[in-house]
């Protein structure tokens, strides 16, 4: 039987547009996806949006609108995204999904059963824009437009005091268990600093969680306790467990939540938390990737560099945008982006790389005669290269090092060219046998090394595959060491990546 294999990205907020960040992490999640599906494993994959809480309220009302009306229109630029980006996901959910409600019920259920949830009053900070509360020792001290002193969360949001009857969740109970099963579990947060910042602040104390809301009404009702609606992280973070098939469900545990940084402390401390108390088994792993800026600066409205992916996606082409952000942006690592360095890494391995290695040999096979050439005997220095740069490749897929195996993938690029160009087939017209052989070495080069790029470049891959003669069925993992047969027709060439120009400012 196939490993089950079921991730999730984080679920996004429909209150604006998507963003560079929600695109960086639905393709990341996406490659990680088609690479598990190409090795052979069964994957659920699992994206949506988390629509409930005071800011969708807010966002709504400002809109002059109700809730649900606001985001069944606001939650489709999300789904359009994805699909537009070739995110393979398997069910985009939504929180206001019929299933979701039962299931976060029922969640909440088990941790009251636990003894877990208790009626008290809240008083503290809140910031509407995180969903977040917050202690008085992480606050920002600052100043508005007008020089009135505010203050702000960590994130640079404003917060709020807040006062009102709430359900808490006992989560001071749940520190020594989440130190314990960080020690036992090393990989359970990725990257490494990321971890070592979980258990620094569950080493701080934990205080017990405010779990309910009463000062408005869009969200999922406590069970038994009219008025009281959840706190929408509780109601978010259950979407995992919904799209596993519920609390008993055949996909549960997780085995790879992908996040942005800014929200690990909700998966890797408030959600196994909630885990124990439900006594349900924790995601296997959780990693924080970074951000992704403009020229070095973070993405803001009032700074005017806020971007769509969606056009960046249609100006450049979704698999050039795929790769610049998977091959540039180290993965766990904040990064950065911009027209020109788009252009020019596309041009640099694309174009210029992977597509020129392919189209010169594919060039010479379609003068003579159009069919796959046949080997005569191995060319062991090329081959051992390509040994070597697999097994490299593999090993960083499965450490979710994404940006080093594209390393290693060029580095492939840089050998079979280089074999390409050594071997000289252009001056072997009087030698057709070892012509042939030389074609048919680089083109079966350019076969393995277009196999491994699918994750990230699906669409551009799965043409080149075409012009290579690679069957349908001939394109996963398990066929690297299939040869196309020698006469197999090949299609005429025809450019996959076009160089792309800079249009002047």
């Amino acid at each position: 039987m196939a490993n089950r294999f079921y991730i999730t990205t984080a679920i996004a907020y429909p209150n604006g547009k998507p963003h560079m960040g929600h695109a960086y992490e639905a393709i990341a999640t996406d490659a990680i996806a088609r690479y598990r599906r190409l090795k052979g494993d069964e994957v659920r994959f699992l994206t949506g949006t988390d629509e409930h809480g005071l800011k969708i309220a807010q966002a709504a009302a400002t809109a002059g609108i109700a809730p649900r009306a606001y985001v069944d229109a606001t939650h489709q630029p999300f789904v359009d995204l994805d699909r537009q980006l070739g995110i393979s996901f398997d069910r985009f959910i939504r929180t206001t999904d019929t299933d979701h409600k039962q299931l976060v019920q029922a969640l909440w259920q088990r941790m009251a059963d636990k003894g877990d949830l208790y009626l008290g009053k809240y008083e503290g900070w809140y910031s509407v824009r995180d969903e977040a509360y917050y202690d008085e020792a992480e606050l920002i001290d600052a100043s508005d437009s007008e020089g009135n002193k505010i203050r702000l969360s960590p994130q640079g949001t404003p917060v709020e005091w807040t006062i009102e009857e709430s359900w808490f969740f006992r989560l001071s109970a749940y520190a020594d268990k989440l130190l314990a099963h960080y020690e036992a579990n090393p990989g359970f947060v990725q990257p490494a600093s990321r971890l070592n910042e979980m258990r620094s602040f569950v080493e701080g104390g934990l205080q017990d969680l405010s779990m309910s809301r009463t000062s408005f009404d869009w969200g999922v009702e406590v069970p038994g306790s009219p008025g009281h609606v959840m706190y929408v992280w509780v109601d978010a973070l259950a979407n995992y467990l919904t799209g596993a098939g519920g609390v008993d469900g055949e996909w549960w545990p997780a085995d790879l939540h992908v996040i942005g940084k800014d929200v690990v402390r909700f998966h890797a401390i408030y959600w196994p938390a909630f885990l124990m108390s439900a006594e349900l088994a924790l995601p296997k792993a959780v990693f924080g990737h970074g951000f992704v800026m403009i020229r070095g600066e973070k993405m803001s409205k009032s700074l005017g560099n806020v971007v769509d992916p969606a056009e960046l996606a249609t100006r450049f082409g979704v698999d050039r945008l795929r790769w610049f952000l998977l091959r540039d942006v180290a993965f766990g690592d904040d990064g950065s982006y911009s027209d020109t360095a788009i252009i020019e890494r596309g041009n640099a391995d694309l174009a210029n790389g992977l597509g020129n290695l392919a189209q010169r040999a594919l060039s010479m096979v379609a003068k003579d005669g159009g069919t796959m050439p046949a080997f005569d005997g191995t060319d062991r220095p090329l081959a051992d290269a390509f040994a070597r740069l697999q097994t490299q490749y593999f090993e960083q897929m499965d450490k979710l090092q994404l940006h080093r195996a594209l390393d290693t993938v060029m580095a492939m690029v840089s050998e079979a060219n280089g074999y390409f160009a050594d071997a000289a087939p252009w001056g072997l017209k009087a030698d057709p046998v070892r012509r042939a052989h030389v074609l048919a070495t680089t083109l079966d080069a350019t076969r393995r090394i277009v196999l491994l790029v699918q994750p990230v470049i699906p669409d551009s891959a799965g043409a080149l595959l075409d012009q290579l003669g690679v069957a349908p069925d001939a394109r996963n993992f398990n066929a690297l060491d299939q040869e196309v047969a020698a006469g197999t027709a090949l299609p005429p060439p025809a450019g996959v990546f076009p160089r792309l120009i800079e249009e002047p400012a």
